[in-house]
């Protein structure tokens, strides 16, 4: 994943990653048919390792930090796996954070619910990427209150 950060995926090859794993090819191909499985591959585990994360999330208080720090501190201590989520474009998938839409409908956002989904989903993930490219200087705290800010000053919200 390291090679991934400095390199275009389909600039890898094979054997670079064979390379830097110290493995040999036949072992690669042996789990993996290319390098796209691969990250597919490694997308679907940290999915997994999220959902788990953020099982007991809250779903019925916005304001609850409990909900963006478990997944705040799960991006912090897995810095390079997301990095590489977001390197591969998985941020337009809604693993990271599922937007209650349930929520959203209680408050009446029902007219242009679609697109009201799509600025939330953008803007979240614009910080995300902000604080993870940035080295993560902010603690979990800090970036859970922006989220928990930006929430209380939606109309829909008060």
């Amino acid at each position: 994943m390291n090679r991934l950060q400095n390199t275009d995926i389909h600039k890898i090859s094979v054997a670079d990653i064979c390379k830097d794993a110290h493995i040999n090819r036949s072992t690669f191909y042996a789990n993996y048919l290319d390098i796209y499985d691969l990250a597919d591959k490694l997308h679907e585990e940290l999915s997994k390792e999220l959902e788990s994360v953020m099982a007991e999330v809250d779903h019925t208080n916005p304001y609850n930090a409990e909900n963006f720090l478990k997944m705040l501190y799960h991006i912090n201590e897995n810095q390079l796996f997301y990095k590489t989520y977001f390197k591969l474009g998985y941020d337009n998938q809604p693993v990271i954070y599922q937007y209650d839409k349930a929520l959203a409908e209680k408050y009446k956002i029902n007219k242009n619910i679609l697109y009201h989904i799509e600025f939330f989903k953008s803007g979240f993930n614009a910080v995300i990427k902000k604080w993870l490219f940035g080295g993560c200087v902010e603690s979990p705290e800090e970036i859970s209150q922006i989220f928990i800010d930006e929430y209380r000053q939606n109309s829909w919200l008060k």
